[in-house]
């Protein structure tokens, strides 16, 4: 029975990475998700604006997809 738990302890540090790596991935893709979202609400209120809204939308789903980035790569 101790045999189990020591294995099943052992397997849990190993997946603990990638829970890591997950939780991450999933913040960058709700952020990236509100962005895109806020940047065409934005775009169909002020359609004149649609180059500045651009940029500043692609710059900001940058800045979030940098989380998936760091909680993979300083996972561990």
């Amino acid at each position: 029975m101790t045999e189990i738990i020591a294995e099943a302890v052992n397997q849990m540090g190993n997946i603990s990475g990638s829970i890591q790596g997950a939780l991450g991935c999933l913040g960058a893709a709700l952020g990236v998700g509100f962005v895109g979202a806020k940047a065409v609400d934005a775009t169909g209120r002020n359609p004149g604006a649609f180059g500045k809204i651009m940029v500043l939308g692609i710059l900001g789903m940058a800045l979030a997809e940098a989380v998936a980035f760091y909680s993979l790569f300083l996972g561990k």
